[in-house]
């Protein structure tokens, strides 16, 4: 379709009618106003029409930036036809959109990608220059997305609700703006500036870990305050001044209550892990915490799930908090392969033997249930040349400190461990973690699994599933929103799922070893029920045989209550009245024993009638 006209015709086209006389006699003053308004049209994309084009439309030049057509492919119209194609808005639209697509820019406006596509890097989250001195010397470049949406909150003294899954670099995200803010100035004695609370010790240590590492070119100092260390050595940092505070909540109370610590100057609080406080049951020690600080803080809230409770106290803690969910609450990463065994109960150990040699396994962390699975899991891999360790609860901090040095370091292949090691435990380059249990909370599978797959690298996740473990399979799938893939141990034998819930097994010996309690047949319910009735006058065991009655005999019928005579036990209660003396009668017998004794009486001691030693000669002196 041919386009004619400049600005002067556009203008013109909302006055124009629908009859063709009337449009024959508005276009007649735009077309001679054509050559005034071509040069004030000179920087549009649309290049003026020539003088006279209305006219003779004909022979009007074709326009190549605008892709007008050549005038002969044009067919000869009237004039008044011409005229309604340029006031059409449907004819005008083209020609605005086409030089977008094809005009052809010199401006690299087009070419430059734009802002958001970039990826962000340390430098522009507004970090101070130690701090990015030390992150780049650890190899760091670009944040993860909770560090990148964190860090720049927490610079601006805000509040901080932070949900992610475990591996997606949490503990950065509140370390690096706590060590710029806290740099400013020094510490006073047993008063704190910050406080960070961690449910387990492993997790307290790393976090210390990472404060030295991060905060190399700054002097700050940190304290830990876990159990199984020496308080007094303790008390002593406490007193030098702490910026960073690094505690447990069941140690950091017990020093408050010796007036080891003050929490008046604290000003920012971090609660890392708050989902797994809830589960170890201490709440109502942060609770108690939090109730010491001064209310004009920072707090600083982190957890991997959003339960009702850990929502409910996040309310309670924070004030105006900026909440930061990088990923859905409880989701596996992408860099994770997991996969589903089903087995045996009594095959477990053989299927994980058998995994371990068929994949290649540089470090895994084994994880099992129970404390005493832990021990024995343990002693089976050695005993079949695996080179493993042992860690849970029991075991003393000192050997649960040098186990995981060990494991760090590369020198023990395979730890077999309970879930004290399945929250925050950052081990580099982790290429295997083994479900040797179905964990019994669907949150726990989610941490475990976490372990592995850390900073973009890519890990791999197995589960040991008995027949029992089919509800608790089932509410890990539905947690994390995809089902676990299955996998088959070559050489063992093919099991299905059973109708029971083993997650109720809690005991030593589980529900089938438990003896069910036999059912008593309707008979020998009645015949026991008959000697019970027989036996109800017998003594029980332990007490003696009460004498019979002398008025009951077997040869004498046995007479109704109401004619029993009563004289003969009225008799009997006197006899037995006049053996046994009463209460005056022993007080009238004391009485006449006669006067009372003085001292031993006549039974005198015989070492007491010695004579004494310095007594003979005062006696020879006066007979002298």
């Amino acid at each position: 379709m041919h386009v004619s006209g400049g600005a002067g015709e556009i203008a013109q086209a909302p006055e124009t009618s629908g009859a063709a006389p009337d449009i024959s006699d508005q276009t007649a003053p735009a077309a001679e106003a054509l050559p005034e308004a071509a040069p004030a049209d000179s920087g549009s994309l649309i290049e003026p029409a020539a003088p006279g084009h209305v006219a003779d439309a004909a022979a009007a030049p074709a326009s190549d930036k605008c892709g007008t057509p050549p005038a002969d492919a044009v067919p000869a119209e009237s004039e008044a036809a011409t005229t309604i194609r340029v006031a059409t808005p449907v004819s005008v639209a083209p020609v605005i959109e086409v030089p977008a697509e094809g005009i052809p820019s010199d401006e690299p406006v087009v070419e430059t990608p734009e802002p958001e596509t970039a990826e962000p890097v340390f430098a522009d989250l507004g970090l101070s220059e130690p701090i990015l001195r030390a992150v780049a010397e650890m190899g760091y470049v670009h944040p993860t997305p909770i560090q990148a949406q964190a860090i720049p909150v927490v610079l601006m003294s805000r509040d901080v609700l932070g949900v992610a899954q475990t591996g997606t670099g949490k503990t950065a995200g509140f370390t690096l703006p706590m060590l710029d803010i806290l740099a400013g100035s020094r510490a006073r004695a047993r008063m704190p500036r910050s406080l960070i609370l961690e449910p387990t010790r492993e997790l307290a240590l790393q976090v210390a870990e990472n404060f030295v590492k991060y905060g190399k070119y700054l002097k700050l100092n940190h304290a830990l305050l876990i159990g199984g260390e020496s308080m007094t050595d303790q008390k002593d940092a406490l007193m030098r001044g702490v910026d960073v505070l690094i505690a447990t909540p069941g140690r950091l109370i017990d020093l408050f209550e010796r007036g080891g610590l003050l929490l008046t100057d604290t000003r920012i609080l971090v609660i890392d892990e708050a989902d797994r406080m809830l589960d170890m049951g201490f709440i109502p020690d942060v609770e108690r915490i939090v109730a010491m600080l001064p209310r004009n803080r920072q707090t600083l809230f982190f957890s991997a799930t959003m339960a009702p409770e850990i929502r409910r106290l996040a309310d309670a803690f924070l004030q105006n908090p900026r909440q930061i969910t990088v990923a859905r609450p409880a989701s596996v990463a992408t860099t994770i392969k997991t996969g589903l065994a089903l087995v045996a109960e009594h095959d477990k150990r053989e299927a994980l033997r058998r995994l371990i040699r068929s994949e290649d396994v540089q470090n895994a962390l084994i994880f099992c249930n129970r404390k005493r699975d832990v021990d024995i899991l343990f002693k089976s891999l050695t005993k079949h040349g695996f080179s493993a360790g042992a860690l849970h609860g029991d075991l003393a901090q000192s050997m649960r400190f040098a186990t995981l040095e060990k494991f760090k370091a590369g020198e023990i292949r395979l730890l077999v461990c309970s879930d004290v090691a399945a929250r925050g435990i950052d081990i580099g380059g982790l290429s295997h973690v083994f479900n040797f249990d179905v964990p019994h909370h669907s949150e726990d599978y989610v941490h475990r699994i976490g372990r592995t797959g850390r900073a973009g690298r890519e890990g791999h996740a197995y589960t040991l599933a008995s027949p029992d473990d089919r509800l608790a399979v089932e509410a890990i799938e539905k947690l994390t929103g995809h089902p676990v893939p299955r996998i088959a141990v070559a050489g063992l034998d093919v099991v299905e799922w059973s109708e029971e819930d083993g997650r109720k097994r809690r005991g030593r010996y589980g529900k089938e070893a438990r003896p069910a309690k036999k059912e008593k047949a309707p008979e020998a319910g009645r015949a026991e029920a008959g000697r019970a009735e027989a036996g109800r006058g017998e003594p029980r065991r332990g007490e003696a045989k009460r004498a019979p009655e002398p008025r009951r005999t077997d040869a004498e019928p046995r007479r109704p209550r109401e004619e029993a005579p009563r004289p003969e036990p009225v008799v009997a209660r006197e006899e037995f009245s006049r053996e046994r003396p009463r209460r005056d009668d022993r007080r009238r017998r004391d009485d006449d024993l006669g006067p009372s004794v003085v001292g031993f009486g006549d039974d005198i001691p015989a070492f007491m009638l010695l004579p004494r030693r310095n007594a003979r000669p005062r006696i020879d002196d006066a007979e002298a």
